[in-house]
C-alpha cells in the first residue's frame, strides 16, 4: 500500500507541474515502477535501524507530515465546495452500470474503512516504549482514545468534503487523483508530505514483524552464529556498524518482496481494501476480545460473553464481504 501511495504521489507532483506548465488537458504520463523501486531502496536502508527505541525522530517527521496534507486536503475540499456554490453527489453514491457492481464497490469502501483502524498490530509495541509514571497502560488508553478521535475527524472531514466538492467524480485519492489541479505548489507539498509520511510509516508497521522475526530465530537457533552474531562493518567515511546475517537477509527479502507485489498490483484503493479486510477482524477484533475475555475471566454464555462473541461473528462477515469486493477489485482492475 505505501508504495502504490508514494508512486501516486511522485507522479502526481510531475504530473501538476506539468499540468500547470501545459494545461489540464496535456498528455501528462509517467511510469511507477521506477518510484517504487527507489521507494524500496530507501525502505531498505531505513529497514536496518535496531528497533522502535531508535525511530521515535522517524515515528515524529510521519506524525507531523500526517497532520499537514490531511489539512490541506481537507482545506482544498472546503475551498473547492464553496467556490461551486453547491453540493455535489447524492446519498445514493457513485451510480453503476449494474447492481453487482454496487455490491462490490461497497465491499471495497467497507475494505478501505476498515484499513484505518487495526493499528492493534502495532499498539503493544508502542506501550512498550513509554515510561511510567504513569502506568503505560493508562497512557497508551489516553492516547488511544484521542487518536480516534482525530483520525475519525479528519476522516469524516476530507471524505464528505471531498465528495461534497467532486460528486461521482471523486477520485480514489484526492491528492494524487486530480480533483485538484491549483495552487500547484501546494499539491506538490501535500504529496511530498504524504511521501514522507510513508516512509515512517512503512518502517512503523514493518518493525514489530522484524522484532518477531528476531525473536523466532534466536529463540529456535540459540547456538547458530547466523541468527546470533553480530560483525563489524566498517566503511569509507562512515561510522563502523554492526551487521546481523539474519536481519540482513531476511529486512531485504521481506522489502523485496513487498516491493514486487507493489509492482504487479499498483492499484492504491484496491489494496487498501484487501489489507483492511484481512487485518480488521483478527487484529481489531478477535484478538482483542479474546484477551479481554482471559484478562476479566469472562463466563461462558454470560451476556456480555455473548455480546461480544456476536459482535466478532458480525465484525468477521463484514470482513469476508470486504475481502470478496476487494479480490474481486484487483482481479478487475489487472485484467480490465
Amino acid at each position: 500500500m505505501s508504495r502504490c501511495s508514494v508512486v501516486g504521489c511522485c507522479r502526481a507532483i510531475l504530473k501538476a507541474n506539468c499540468y500547470h506548465d501545459r494545461g489540464h488537458d496535456a498528455p501528462c504520463s509517467y511510469e511507477g515502477s521506477y518510484y517504487m523501486l527507489v521507494f524500496g531502496a530507501a525502505q531498505l536502508f531505513l529497514s536496518f535501524i535496531p528497533d522502535f527505541h531508535d525511530m521515535a525522530w522517524l515515528s515524529v517527521v510521519a506524525a507531523v507530515m500526517s497532520f499537514s496534507y490531511a489539512f490541506i486536503g481537507l482545506s482544498l475540499g472546503i475551498a473547492n465546495t464553496i467556490a461551486n456554490g453547491t453540493i455535489k453527489g447524492s446519498i445514493t453514491g457513485v451510480p453503476m452500470r449494474t447492481p453487482m457492481q454496487k455490491i462490490w464497490r461497497v465491499s471495497q469502501a467497507i475494505g478501505d474503512i476498515a484499513f484505518a483502524y487495526p493499528y492493534s498490530l502495532i499498539l503493544l509495541e508502542i506501550q512498550d516504549t513509554l515510561k511510567s509514571p504513569p502506568a503505560e497502560n493508562k497512557t497508551m488508553k489516553k492516547a488511544s482514545m484521542i487518536s480516534i478521535l482525530v483520525t475519525t475527524f479528519f476522516y469524516l472531514c476530507c471524505g464528505c468534503f471531498g465528495y461534497a466538492a467532486f460528486g461521482s467524480d471523486a477520485p480514489g485519492n484526492l491528492l494524487t487523483g486530480f480533483g485538484f489541479y491549483e495552487p500547484y505548489w501546494l499539491i506538490d507539498f501535500a504529496n511530498a508530505c504524504i511521501i514522507l509520511h510513508l516512509l515512517g510509516g512503512y518502517q512503523v508497521y514493518s518493525q514489530p514483524i522484524f522484532q518477531f522475526a528476531d525473536r523466532f530465530f534466536a529463540e529456535k537457533y540459540p547456538d547458530s552464529g547466523f541468527v546470533n552474531d553480530f560483525h563489524t562493518v566498517k566503511l569509507p567515511c562512515l561510522p563502523a556498524c554492526r551487521v546481523n546475517l539474519l536481519r540482513l537477509c531476511f529486512r531485504t527479502l521481506y522489502v523485496a518482496s513487498t516491493t514486487v507485489v507493489a509492482i504487479v498490483f499498483p492499484y492504491f484503493n484496491e489494496v487498501l481494501a484487501l489489507l483492511g479486510a484481512l487485518n480488521f477482524w483478527p487484529l481489531a477484533i478477535y484478538f482483542p476480545v479474546e484477551m479481554y475475555f482471559i484478562q476479566r475471566n469472562v463466563p461462558k454464555w454470560s451476556a456480555r460473553w455473548v455480546v461480544l462473541q456476536t459482535f466478532s461473528v458480525v465484525c468477521l462477515l463484514v470482513s469476508a464481504f470486504a475481502l470478496v469486493g476487494s479480490i474481486e477489485g484487483l482481479i478487475s482492475q489487472k485484467l480490465g
